[in-house]
């Protein structure tokens, strides 16, 4: 499976235009600068202890699903997996509704970038579904690709081998029992036995493969909208000049990363990516708050949070992410388990994983109080 340089390349670019606002003085009143130098190396001390909490936190959220191969509870193939995930897909569903949609509405909607068109149109809004469908278009292309890539001209006739077995399967049976009455209890091979359970073992296979694939993309296109929102919310809190605020944040971002690289985590140890390939995603994405954070203490002392273009580019960019999270929670973490057969045979995952969904969702809206 290829490496993820679209992740890596759309960081950058992100990274480039987040740094544009701290060019544009603000056109609206702000409040003043009353903090003193004492104070500012204060808050400082505060960032650089949020660096390192939260990458912390985000390495350890993250790692935990990916230790599933020797710890057996946390296999994607027992359980009490799907109640993780559960609880992992409620977390990220509640950061896209709660957490940062609400701010791409008040950015875009914002008296200090003007009436005309921004109040007169719900872009915030638009944004997000235009991200959600562009998800949807990423997601169906990218493993049409790779399906193309690793079965070639197989990949035309899966659906016609899962056909063509069914129907196989039932005239074999319908020939034997025919054949076993007229000989009055005789049935006898035709040597057809053996095909068919061949073919079956192959179809099983690619059937697996294709599932694989599925996984291999709803996780990177997932950590894409994860580290979107992941800078963003570390700018807003390198750039913060106040303690009140400071230190709730760092303490409900804390969790934020913890609880999101859970969820993310689980779909890379879905994905069977190789040994190196998961620790580069799981690095990743550790590193993209901390990254924030920094980035917002070095442009601090020019950053105006108010200035049109940045509550512009911000909204823009939390409108997206949050299409894009609320996509993925929806459509390939919530739906595609809820609808596993697994599950609904069993009336134990079906309770659990719904009582996790819920918390998961509970848990990261109560941090909207102060994240």
């Amino acid at each position: 499976m290829s490496k993820t340089p679209l992740l890596l390349y759309s960081y950058v670019v992100l990274c480039v235009l987040l740094l544009l606002p701290a060019t544009v003085k603000s056109e609206c009143t702000c409040e003043p600068d009353d903090m003193t130098r004492d104070s500012k190396s204060i808050t400082l001390k505060y960032k650089v202890g949020a660096i390192g909490a939260i990458l912390g936190a985000g390495a350890f959220g993250v790692g935990l699903p990916l230790l599933g191969k020797r710890v057996s509870v946390l296999r994607p193939e027992n359980d009490i997996f799907f109640m993780i995930k559960a609880f992992a897909a409620g977390v990220i569903l509640a950061t896209g509704f709660i957490h940062i949609l609400p701010e791409a509405f008040e950015g875009l909607t914002s008296p200090c970038i003007g009436e005309t068109p921004w109040q007169k149109f719900p872009f915030a809004a638009f944004v997000a579904m235009v991200a959600s469908i562009g998800s949807l278009m990423v997601d169906s292309l990218a493993t049409g690709h790779y399906r193309r890539v690793h079965f070639g001209d197989e990949n035309d006739n899966v659906n016609g081998k899962v056909v063509d077995e069914e129907r196989n399967n039932d005239e074999n049976v319908g020939h034997v029992h025919v054949h076993t009455h007229a000989t009055h209890g005789h049935s006898h091979g035709h040597g057809g036995g053996g095909s068919l359970v061949g073919e079956g073992e192959q179809l099983g296979e690619q059937l697996t493969k294709l599932q694989l694939i599925r996984h291999r993309v709803t996780a990177q296109v997932l950590e894409l909208g994860i580290v979107v929102h992941s800078v963003i919310i570390g700018i807003t809190l390198g750039t913060s000049q106040r303690l009140d605020t400071i230190k709730p944040l760092m303490v409900a971002l804390s969790f934020h990363q913890f609880f999101e690289g859970m969820g993310l985590g689980g779909c890379i140890t879905q994905a069977k990516f190789k040994s190196r390939a998961m620790a580069t995603m799981a690095l990743f994405f550790s590193l993209t708050t901390p990254i924030g954070i920094s980035i917002g203490i070095a442009i601090a002392g020019v950053y105006d949070e108010n200035s049109p273009r940045s509550l512009i580019i911000q909204g823009i960019f939390e409108a997206a992410a949050a299409g894009i999270l609320i996509y993925m929670a929806l459509v390939d973490l919530l739906a595609a388990d809820f609808m596993n057969p697994r599950m609904q045979a069993n009336t134990r995952i079906q309770l659990g994983s719904h009582l996790s969904l819920l918390l998961g969702a509970g848990c990261m809206s109560v941090l909207a109080k102060w994240a």
